[in-house]
């Protein structure tokens, strides 16, 4: 299960504390039933956040501002503490819960490093944005309506607490893990491991997790009940079901449902199983293969 930003801070709203308990409390209600019922395991989005911390960090002068990969390992333990927090006010006190700080590996030689394209931090007006990517070297990109800061994005390669995460499961923890598409992590030509300045897309990060678990189904949960084509125009229309063929006949936009739907077809295709992309509101019809748009190999 894949939440994605919306289920932490709706757009707009200000990036405070108590606003991301309550959306994080909303989205525990609807994850309850399926921690109770399944073997399950919760990644997140980070964007908003990681974003905040490099402003608040930016701020503070005394010191060098840390990095992209110290600033994920930090939300990684946030929102994994409210996520946790939250599911278990719901669930019986013997169901347990945890989160795993999660390390992912990448190709320092992915293109990716070379086209900036993950939104991250809050929106901006297009002047705002061009005066801080001046100021601060920044690559900003239109999201939306607004503006925001882009980094690179680059492909997991590897998630190094999987044995961790399948011992967990093994004995009935609910996981949370590989929040923001994880900390993203290189391997210096001495062999050691260091961590990179770049964020790794969830959705991409969630179905190689999914992949490696075997799971039975991906879900990708966002503020649409689904994929549309026409996507902003009258003629916009829902796909209800389709293969990954199917589905990559059609371009979708890099920093919005794109990565979703690599994800999905992704997983898919590698698996034999099943993914979903819709709204949190619809889960259930999401898990029946009612709601959303479902993907499928045949």
């Amino acid at each position: 299960m894949a939440l994605g930003g919306n289920a932490l801070l709706q757009r707009g709203q200000p990036m405070t504390a108590e606003i991301q308990r309550e959306n994080v409390a909303i989205a525990a209600k609807s994850l309850a039933p399926l921690a109770h019922d399944y073997q399950l395991v919760v990644s997140h989005g980070n964007g908003p956040q990681v974003g905040l911390l490099s402003l608040q960090s930016a701020a503070y002068t005394e010191v060098e501002e840390y990095p992209l990969d110290i600033l994920g390992a930090q939300t990684e333990g946030m929102i994994g503490y409210m996520i946790e927090q939250e599911l278990g006010n719901l669930l019986p006190m013997e169901e347990p819960l945890a989160t795993i700080l999660t390390m992912v590996e990448v190709d320092p030689e992915d293109p990716a490093f070379d086209n900036p394209t993950k939104p991250i931090g809050p929106v901006y007006s297009e002047e705002e944005a061009k005066a801080l990517a001046e100021e601060r070297g920044w690559s900003v990109a239109p999201d939306g309506e607004h503006w925001r800061r882009v980094v690179a994005s680059p492909e997991p390669q590897r998630i190094f607490e999987m044995r961790p995460i399948h011992w967990l499961l093994e004995n009935g923890t609910t996981v949370i893990c590989a929040g923001g598409g994880g900390i993203p992590t290189v391997y210096k030509p001495d062999g050691t491991l260091e961590g990179v300045e770049v964020v790794i897309d969830k959705d991409r990060a969630s179905a190689l997790l999914a992949f490696e678990l075997d799971a039975g189904l991906l879900i990708l949960a966002t503020d649409t009940d689904g994929v549309y084509l026409d996507w902003g125009t009258e003629g916009a229309r829902r796909i209800e079901r389709a293969t990954p063929e199917e589905m990559e006949l059609h371009d979708f936009e890099e920093g919005s449902m794109g990565p979703k739907v690599e994800a999905a077809c992704d997983f898919v295709r590698r698996s034999g199983g099943r993914a979903v992309i819709g709204a949190l509101s619809d889960l259930e019809g999401m898990v029946a293969g009612t709601a959303g748009t479902q993907f499928v190999l045949e």
